[in-house]
């Protein structure tokens, strides 16, 4: 395989879009539950660990950008192949396909799990699964610029929602934000570190690169994406905290969707209804780049078409899916992907960066004797 893509120039993208790409891949089912999570640990200092995360994301995506400037237009696919060799390069690229699999996995039954809960509780999974993953093989199909046109559009369109918690900020109790600085240190970090879920997606990044075509512009809309994302979880994460008590939140599984739930229409009882139906559109971009992603390493590494790989996937996403009716299952498999995804996203780039520097500086005193 090619270390560096040849890329035409109808598939590339400008770097501008990639906010709208890293925005949709980081807002999914994380945030719904994420309050609760991360207050267990850091209490009303949570805060303090959304912003934590913030910096050290800023941190991965400096290091990632580092790593893809040392070529022309590689992805992390080629690039592992040229630092480790084909064989190892190849059971690393693999590796990071199983990540992308299971986070999307993970982000489907989830969902599916919320609709079952909220609107439809005795719906299939097999049934949700069939209607979810149509939209996704028919919008993969497209290629790269549909489906960045689907982040973008649905971008536009689902945030809206957000603006539907002004009423229950209306109702927020100051005194549950006090008294402030209260938890330790390692408690505050712990908050951090159960953020890496919610906050995955940006690693997209690593794949998405040699379709840029102005890549000398992209750290800005990376950077606007993540605080972006960030600014949302801080806003929903405060919000829950202002509104709920102490003990109302731990009970809560999804508290996010339970502030819409204060909404009061003439015409419409239950608001939650149409919120959950609405999160489809910042769930479906979600799910179709990190199913790009998948089928693209597959072209990538082994050669195997994307269409292929993508009615393939879908079968065993689907088959999986009937299996995962049970909350602890659900648990589970956001569990693990949650522990992968920590180590993939958080953590490899820095044990990388040195090593690509380490055999670009080789190979360019090596060429540099040769002249000699």
């Amino acid at each position: 395989m090619d270390i560096n893509v040849k890329m035409k120039k109808n598939l590339q993208i400008r770097a501008f879009y990639l906010f709208f790409v890293l925005s949709s891949i980081q807002l999914g089912v994380g945030i719904m539950g994420f309050p609760r999570i991360v207050y267990q640990e850091a209490l009303q200092d949570s805060w303090i660990s959304i912003l934590i995360a913030f910096l050290y994301i800023v941190a991965v995506i400096i290091v990632m950008l580092a790593i893809l400037k040392q070529y022309k237009n590689a992805d992390i696919y080629g690039i592992q192949v040229d630092i480790f060799g084909k064989w190892l390069g190849k059971i690393l690229g693999s590796v990071y396909i199983l990540y992308f699999g299971l986070t999307l996995f993970s982000v489907l039954i989830t969902y599916m799990e919320v609709i079952r809960v909220f609107i439809f509780p005795t719906i299939s999974n097999f049934s949700l699964g069939v209607l979810l993953l149509s939209l996704l093989i028919y919008s993969v199909k497209g290629g790269i610029r549909v489906i960045v046109g689907v982040c973008v559009l649905f971008f536009f369109t689902s945030h809206w929602i957000f603006f539907l918690l002004i009423q229950p900020a209306l109702y927020i109790d100051i005194t549950h934000f006090q008294p402030m600085f209260v938890s330790s240190f390692t408690e505050i970090l712990k908050g951090a570190q159960l953020s890496a879920y919610t906050f995955m997606g940006f690693e997209i990044l690593l794949v998405i690169y040699p379709f840029i075509s102005n890549k000398q512009k992209l750290k800005l809309p990376s950077f606007l994406a993540v605080g972006w994302t960030t600014f949302l979880v801080f806003l929903v994460t405060m919000l829950v905290i202002g509104y709920y008590s102490y003990y109302q939140i731990l009970r809560r599984e999804w508290a996010v969707l339970g502030l819409f739930k204060t909404q009061n229409l003439t015409f419409i009882e239950r608001f939650d209804y149409i919120v959950v139906a609405e999160w489809m559109m910042v769930v479906i971009p979600n799910m179709i780049l990190l199913m790009w992603a998948m089928t693209y390493g597959m072209k990538r590494l082994y050669n195997v078409q994307q269409k292929t790989t993508l009615y393939i996937g879908s079968g065993i996403l689907l088959f999986g899916s009937i299996f995962a009716d049970e909350h602890f299952r659900v648990q589970k498999i956001i569990d693990l992907s949650a522990q992968f995804g920590l180590w993939i996203v958080y953590v490899y780039p820095f044990l990388l960066l040195p090593i690509v520097l380490f055999k670009k500086r080789w190979h360019r005193k090596k060429g540099s004797n040769k002249h000699a």
